[in-house]
Parts: C-alpha cells; sequence; structure tokens
C-alpha cells in the first residue's frame, strides 16, 4: 500500500487475521485493514474490497469518493492505451504508415475517447448543464468546453482527413480532473470521518418493558414514561433515568470525554451513549428528536449544510471568474489565430479554459472548515456551522454570566431572614414559586424545602421574569421572590429593618406575598476553580473579559474580584445586558456571550457568538451557536485558538488557489501550456489544497492535546 493510500484508508492497528472481509468473505489475513463505513467499522482483505464495499454500501462523501475512484480507474485505463496509439503516431514509431492505417487509428482514438468522455466527462457535463439551466456558469463549465472542444475539433479533422487529432488532451484533461476530484472527495471523507460517530449513534429500536414482558418497539414510538430495557453493550436509544440496577456508559460520542460513568438508580443516562458493564432499567424521559443524541445531531446537521462566509464570498468570487475565463479564453484564439495554424490556436484557447477553473478554490474553505468542526466535536464541542468559526477567530471580547458560568451552579442556601412570618412559612411560600422556573437559586430553593422537610405551597398563574423573579398566586394572594428591584416594580417596598446582606458575596433575594415583604433567604455559589485561569489565558490571547448578571452588584463585584475581571455589571435585566453587549461590541469589537440561564437566551442571540455552557436550559441551548460540554469551560480558549487556525488555514487555501490560479493563467495566455499540462498544473493545486487542510488539521490536533 502506498503511502497516499495509508492516508486515505488507514488501516487497523490491530485485528484478527482469521476474521472475514466484509466483501469478499475471504480471511482477512495478517495485511487485512479496518475501515469505518457509515459509522461501522469494517475489516477487508485488501484495497480493492475496500474500495468496491464503499461503492456498494456507502452513503455520502464515502460513496462519492470510491465511485470516484473507480471511474477514475476505468477511465485512465482507457486513457493509457490512447496515450500510446498517440505517442506512436508522434514519433513516427509506426513508419510510414500509409492514410488508411493512420485514418484506422484516428477512429479507433476516437471510439476510445468517447468512452473515456462518457465515463468521466458525465459528471463534468451535467454540472454544466445544470448551472447554464440556472442562467450561470460553473468551474464545470469551464472543463465541459476545454473536453468538448478538443473533442469536436478532433472529431472533425478524423471526418476531414486530417493528420492532427487531440484524442490524447480530451482523455488526459478528464483524467486529470477526476483525479483532483478523487482527492478532493476522500478529503471530504476524512475531514467528516470524526463527525460520524455522532450520526451514527441511533438507535432505530428500543426494549421497553410493557406488562412485565419485554417487547422490542421503535424509538420514535417510546413515549416518556415508558421503561426501556438496557443490555450490557447496547446503545442507549432514550434519554432516562435509571430505575433499577447499576452499569456504566461510555458518553464519549456526546461529551469528547472517554471516561466511564457509573449510573445507579437515579442517574441520567443520554440517548447515543453506550451501555457498557450491566444491565439497566431505566425511565424515559425524552426520545428521538427530542433526546440529547438527537439535539445534538441536528447541531451537527445543521452545521454541516451552513456554508462559511468565505465560502460564499469564492462562490461569489468563482461566479465573476468564470465568465472573465471565458472571454479571454475566446480573445486568446483571436490574438493567435493571427500568428498560428488554427489547430495551435484552438488548443491554447483550451489550455486557458482548463488551467483557470478554480477548483482550489471552491475547496479552500470547505474542507479546512470540515475539518474544524470535525476537531471541536472531538472534544464535546457542537458549533452551528462553519461561520462561528470565523466569527470566534474574530472575538476581541468575552462576555459571561454569573450564576452556573463562572460559578459552580450549585447553590446553596445558607440562611433564612424571615420578618413577620415564620421560617418555616417564608420557605413554603419561596419553594411554591420556585417550581414555576429553571433558575439554580429556584432549584436550591426547592433543595432546601425538601432538606427541612417543608412542602411547597400550591402556587397558581407561576410566572418568571427573567433577570429579576418569580410571581404567583396562593390561595389568591399574590406573591413574588426576587431582586429588590423587582419587588420595588411590583410596589412592594423594603422594610428598614430588611438589610441586604452582600458584603460577603451572597446572593440575596426577597420574598413577600400578600403585597407584604415577608423576609430574605441568602444564597452561596462558590465560584469555578479554573475562574481566574481562564479570565487570563483569554487576555494573553488579546480577549477582554465582562462579567453580567441579574444578582446584586456586590456579590457580581466580588465573583468579578476573585476571577480577575475588571470590567462588571450587576442588577442587570436581559436587555441591560443586550444594550452593554452593543455598546461594548462597538467599543471593542466582536463579542461573545458565555451563559447558561433562561434569560441568558436573548442575550446569547444578541452576541456576535453566543456559547452556552454544559447544563444550560433548552433556551440557552437552542439560542447558542457553540455548546460546551458541562465542567468544560476552560476549553474556551482552546476553541478560539482553533478557530483562528482554521481561519489562517483557509485564509492560506485562498491565496494560494488565487496565486497559482493567476501565475497558471498567464503562462497559457502567452502559448506557454498544452491543456494536459494545464490540467495537470490544476489538478496538482487541487492535490495542495487538500493536503495543506488535512496537514493543518493534524496540526491542530496535536495543539489541542498540548494544550
Amino acid at each position: 500500500m502506498t503511502a497516499l493510500d495509508r492516508a486515505l484508508f488507514p488501516a487497523a492497528a490491530a485485528h484478527d487475521s482469521a476474521a472475514a472481509c466484509s466483501h469478499c468473505l475471504l480471511p482477512v489475513g495478517r495485511l487485512g485493514q479496518r475501515r469505518s463505513v457509515n459509522g461501522e467499522d469494517r475489516l477487508f482483505c485488501c484495497y480493492g474490497c475496500c474500495i468496491a464495499y464503499q461503492v456498494r454500501h456507502g452513503v455520502n462523501e464515502e460513496h462519492e469518493a470510491a465511485w470516484l475512484l473507480v471511474r477514475f480507474g476505468v477511465g485512465a485505463f482507457l486513457a493509457m492505451n490512447i496515450m500510446l496509439f498517440s505517442l506512436l503516431l508522434y514519433s513516427g514509431s509506426l513508419g510510414v504508415a500509409d492514410g488508411g492505417l493512420r485514418q484506422a487509428i484516428h477512429v479507433l482514438l476516437g471510439v476510445l475517447a468517447t468512452a473515456v468522455l462518457t465515463i468521466l466527462g458525465e459528471p463534468f457535463l451535467r454540472g454544466a448543464w445544470r448551472a447554464a439551466r440556472e442562467g450561470h456558469t460553473s468551474a464545470d463549465t469551464l472543463v465541459s468546453l476545454g473536453a468538448l472542444g478538443a473533442y469536436g475539433y478532433s472529431i472533425h479533422a478524423v471526418a476531414s482527413g486530417a493528420e492532427a487529432v487531440y484524442f490524447d488532451t480530451v482523455t488526459m484533461v478528464l483524467v486529470l480532473f477526476t483525479l483532483g476530484r478523487t482527492l478532493e472527495a476522500f478529503g471530504r471523507a476524512r475531514a467528516l470521518r470524526s463527525l460520524a460517530p455522532l450520526l451514527a449513534a441511533e438507535t432505530a429500536s428500543a426494549t421497553v418493558v410493557e406488562g412485565g414482558v419485554d417487547r422490542v418497539r421503535p424509538v420514535r414510538a417510546v413515549a416518556p414514561g415508558t421503561l426501556v430495557r438496557l443490555h450490557p453493550g447496547e446503545r442507549v436509544p432514550v434519554d432516562g433515568v435509571v430505575v433499577e440496577g447499576q452499569s456504566d456508559c461510555d458518553e464519549s460520542v456526546l461529551t469528547g470525554q472517554s471516561e466511564l460513568r457509573a449510573k445507579a438508580p437515579g442517574a441520567t443516562v443520554f440517548a447515543g451513549s453506550l451501555n457498557v458493564t450491566g444491565p439497566l432499567l431505566v425511565r424515559t424521559t425524552a426520545a428521538g428528536a427530542q433526546s440529547c443524541w438527537g439535539r445534538h445531531a441536528r447541531f451537527v446537521r445543521e452545521a454541516l449544510g451552513r456554508r462559511s462566509l468565505t465560502s460564499e464570498l469564492a462562490d461569489r468570487a468563482a461566479a465573476v471568474f468564470v465568465p472573465a475565463v471565458l472571454l479571454l479564453a475566446g480573445a486568446t484564439v483571436l490574438y493567435w489565430s493571427r500568428h498560428l495554424p488554427v489547430a495551435e490556436a484552438v488548443m491554447t484557447g483550451l489550455a486557458v479554459l482548463v488551467v483557470a477553473c478554480p477548483c482550489a478554490l471552491g475547496l479552500a474553505a470547505p474542507i479546512a472548515t470540515a475539518l474544524g468542526l470535525g476537531r471541536a466535536l472531538e472534544r464535546g464541542i457542537l458549533l452551528r456551522g462553519g461561520s462561528v468559526l470565523e466569527h470566534l477567530a474574530r472575538v476581541r471580547g468575552v462576555a459571561f454570566d454569573k450564576t452556573g458560568t463562572l460559578t459552580q451552579g450549585a447553590m446553596r442556601l445558607v440562611a433564612c431572614r424571615p420578618v413577620g412570618a415564620p421560617e418555616a412559612e417564608l420557605l413554603c411560600h419561596a419553594a411554591g414559586l420556585a417550581q414555576g422556573s429553571e433558575h439554580p437559586v429556584a432549584r436550591a430553593t426547592l433543595a432546601a424545602a425538601a432538606a427541612r422537610g417543608v412542602t411547597p405551597a400550591v402556587g397558581r398563574q407561576l410566572r418568571a421574569h427573567p433577570g429579576e423573579g418569580i410571581s404567583g398566586t396562593f390561595e389568591g394572594e399574590e406573591a413574588a421572590m426576587g431582586s429588590a428591584a423587582f419587588m420595588a416594580r411590583l410596589g412592594w417596598s423594603l422594610p428598614s429593618r430588611m438589610q441586604m446582606q452582600e458584603t460577603d458575596g451572597l446572593t440575596t433575594v426577597c420574598v413577600g406575598w400578600g403585597g407584604v415583604m415577608r423576609g430574605l433567604l441568602l444564597f452561596e455559589d462558590p465560584p469555578l476553580a479554573e475562574a481566574p485561569a481562564l479570565v487570563a489565558a483569554l487576555r494573553l490571547r488579546g480577549i477582554a473579559s465582562a462579567l453580567l448578571s441579574g444578582d446584586r452588584p456586590g456579590a457580581v463585584g466580588r465573583l468579578a474580584e476573585v476571577a480577575g475581571i475588571a470590567t462588571w455589571r450587576g442588577g442587570l435585566t436581559p436587555l441591560d445586558k443586550v444594550a452593554f453587549l452593543q455598546d461594548w461590541s462597538r467599543a471593542c469589537g466582536p463579542v461573545a456571550m458565555v451563559g447558561d440561564g433562561l434569560n441568558d437566551g436573548p442575550v446569547l442571540a444578541a452576541a456576535t457568538v453566543g456559547i452556552a455552557v454544559g447544563g444550560a436550559t433548552d433556551l440557552a441551548r437552542e439560542t447558542a451557536e457553540v455548546r460546551l460540554p458541562e465542567g468544560r469551560l476552560d476549553d474556551l480558549p482552546w476553541l478560539i485558538d482553533h478557530a483562528r487556525q482554521v481561519r489562517r488555514s483557509v485564509r492560506t487555501n485562498i491565496l494560494w488557489a488565487f496565486g497559482y490560479n493567476a501565475i497558471a493563467l498567464t503562462l497559457a495566455v502567452c502559448g506557454l501550456l498544452q491543456p494536459i499540462l494545464a490540467a495537470a498544473l490544476m489538478a496538482g493545486s487541487s492535490l495542495v489544497v487538500v493536503a495543506k487542510s488535512l496537514l493543518s488539521g493534524r496540526s491542530s490536533s496535536r495543539t489541542g492535546e498540548e494544550s
């Protein structure tokens, strides 16, 4: 196997030599290779079986790459025969062949060239025709006109009995361009291979327990609350809570972390993960598109379907470039027809068409971007499209939410300060209101009530006010909990004896009902240990940090001091945060917002890049363009470095493609290139872009491992 083969088809590190080949069923032997096809590992005895299996069973990029390789092999075989006869004619090795023999050879070459044009030219011709019907031109237009021009001229020469034919030019141009596309397809397939494990983690069926009997049901038919049995080694089909059993689960496809997670009754399991060691009985909470895997997969598919800004710019440049090349080729033919025989002038014009094909320009951004998305996914980071990498590379400021983002998100009630009401009654009403919110303060309130044996009051018309608090009614009496500003807005004044506790950085929440303030709840939420290092790492990269929160200014300022953040604001509503981001962006450039709460959704949408962290609410997850794994906020500096590396790779590829095309086009216009050499140069340009992108991806991978 050649070095190129090893690069495109990496062999397995180890396998059973007696195992059967997935294609021909013969033993794979010592030289067998393991290959991922459609997200599943397959063993093959040889390179040919690997390609044949992909042609028959592969999908998307893998199928396209394998099928192009088969086309290339057949076309190259025919083209070599055409080149052999052409060389014999050019060199005079056949002696002084009579006209009949020469004409017969020309006819044979025409038949073989027609076969090559059919096999290799069909994708280019179809693409050119599709572009023409839509009223524009494309790279396929240049290749098709170049090949058809040489083919048409040669057919005319055969029909008129002329001596000069250029069937070898037709076939070699198509062979070289097909080689370029084959390498491109393998490059794309390899770039997207790291995304395959997530997209292949879907399970079509689940074993549900109905009346004590196990039955296999489609996952789409599994409703929340259904009991699902999981066997060791089985892919988890649904999100759920363990009811019975103990096991370890591999969640690497979702988190990027290889460590197994222990699961016992009460633990949560996620669709797409792998149950490794023991049987489990799980009560379903979500399935299909609503599961953790479903949301992840949708996010990845959206990312693959979105074009980056650089790709769109390259497409617009190519749309202008192709018509200009057509005019230049026509002008070249007209000019050289005055100084050279018509046949040579036509070949010079065809060389201009062929060498100007912007294949490398079209590859410059997509391959590097796909590699970038795949590398991020390996670390459990989800990006909503290649344009997110471009925006991240330009970020000059990062704003953080406080609770659950730069703090541990594990709020704990440390004190109740009732005024005019028993402590249990204060906590009872607060817990009743907390049932209407996902905020960490609400969760901490419910946990404290449960720990103290307090039953939450039954509230009605519960309503969360993002960034402010919660309101509702109890037995027809209005109640509320939240910030002092929220209470003041409701018209509930703060008695002088209720002093806000903020000297030690505690979060203070007011609680009241019946139009009267009844007391305070004091919470603490320890800062993340890695927060100071994270802020320092961003500062080293020239990125400023800010802390924005709806919490009391005292608590926000204390956290900002601990984390080393100079710019902070407390007591902000979501609209206040949006206004701050807009002002800050005008002052320092593109900004990112990192948050996890319900009230962070609008703010994440307003930032240049919205970033949600692991335990984010549904609104924050759906609004954000980046999702970081839970507990991995310190991956943010790596992600920014990675985005900048991808941007450098894309820019280098584009500069290379433009420069290469400009030099080659100049040589072609001057009559210094033949069409065959021009096609070879273009194939070489595509190969260089693919190789540079793959090498850049490896460099980024090594950098990530070091960091």
